[in-house]
């Protein structure tokens, strides 16, 4: 029976936090202020540090866009993709992806991403399905709103149900690549869980639960 398998995107299928890369670029092409940047740095930083809820960070992100058009965003973000980020696929990434599909079973990403960043992706690898975090728009513009539930944490759960569900599947025929300690909940949901390159916390906790730990070179 075909299984859904489930890709988280930053540090796993690539080599980078893409959030970091982004602040940076929008910084360099004008159209985030050092300020702003600066902020968006620090709430990264203070979460990796764990004295804060991503999903605040998320939240204020997207209330920053409010009044843009979606349009050019999509733009900026597969240039973004296609110039920075592409190279950063690692090379273990692309096998996993390969073998999935060649053993019949679907692949879908599970990210914190936008869709935009989604897109981008699928444009180098082959992903027609995606579970991420998406922003309201009225009229072609970005309201400053994001769509609840958010796809991190909990949230990843309900994003990965509706993807398994849109092909008769339940989450007992997922599997679901990440590095993050914030996918716990997701990993436990799963029937099988593959941590890859995993941060500190997670490492020894795939440890004690025996899941595999994986290297997809740099």
């Amino acid at each position: 029976m075909p299984r859904l398998a489930l890709f988280d995107l930053d540090r796993t299928l690539i080599a980078v936090n893409s959030a970091t890369g982004w602040i940076k670029r929008e910084v360099r092409l004008g159209f985030l202020t050092r300020r702003q940047a600066m902020r968006g740095a620090y709430e990264i930083a203070k979460y990796q540090l764990g004295f804060s809820r991503m999903e605040q960070t998320i939240e204020d992100a997207v209330r920053a866009l409010a009044g843009d058009e979606e349009a050019a965003v999509a733009r900026r973000t597969l240039d973004f993709w296609r110039e920075e980020v592409a190279r950063t696929v690692r090379p273990g990434a692309r096998a996993a992806v390969q073998a999935h599909l060649d053993a019949g079973d679907h692949v879908a990403l599970l990210t914190s991403s936008s869709e935009y960043m989604c897109r981008a992706v699928a444009e180098d690898l082959p992903f027609e399905r995606w579970g991420c975090n998406r922003f309201e728009v009225v009229d072609g513009r970005f309201t400053g709103e994001v769509r609840k539930p958010l796809c991190y944490g909990e949230g990843k759960i309900h994003h990965a149900e509706a993807l398994a569900a849109e092909l008769g599947l339940s989450l007992e025929d997922c599997v679901f690549y990440t590095d993050s300690y914030s996918d716990l909940p997701g990993l436990e949901a799963v029937g099988q869980p593959v941590v890859v390159h995993p941060d500190p916390r997670l490492a020894r906790h795939a440890r004690r639960r025996g899941w595999p730990i994986v290297d997809w070179g740099p």
